[in-house]
């Protein structure tokens, strides 16, 4: 597990254009594969990966970290040329999350502790085995087997 986070950590130097281009190659996808992914168009991806896009709002941030499988603060520093900060794992609600679909925004941010629609506590560990939830492409822990979504209790 530790050999593929440093694959997928961001080079120093790297650009958004680079970095961006090497998890898709790393991940065998073609561009209009990562953009249906991402919710992007086609032509967006094309201009990052060319160099040419300087701006990038959240909500792509999210749909790309999403399709790359790589955690939403990676691509941030990137983008922002910052040093990277990463808490390694996803928040999210295990009420409100519907499994095969990244994480909503407002969960991603560091300061969010409680999920704004039900008031449950966002999630970053498995209940089960207690290991980080590094990715939420599956909808069950690796390490134990244990559904990440709360089952709703039957009256």
């Amino acid at each position: 597990m530790q050999a593929l986070e440093t694959e997928q950590a961001p080079k120093p130097g790297e650009s958004i254009a680079e970095y961006v281009r090497r998890l898709r190659d790393g991940l065998g996808l073609t561009q209009k594969q990562v953009a249906l992914k991402a919710d992007l168009h086609v032509q967006s991806l094309g201009k990052l990966e060319r160099g040419k896009t300087t701006k990038l709002n959240r909500k792509t941030i999210n749909g790309l970290a999403y399709a790359l499988q790589v955690p939403g603060e990676y691509l941030e520093s990137v983008y922002k040329g910052s040093s990277l900060e990463v808490a390694h794992a996803v928040k999210f609600c295990p009420k409100c999350w519907v499994p095969g679909t990244p994480p909503d925004a407002l969960w991603t941010n560091v300061r969010a502790k409680f999920c704004f629609e039900c008031g449950e506590r966002l999630r970053n560990r498995c209940d089960n085995c207690n290991e980080l939830i590094t990715s939420l492409k599956h909808r069950f822990c690796p390490f134990c087997g244990q559904a990440y979504k709360l089952k709703k209790p039957k009256f």
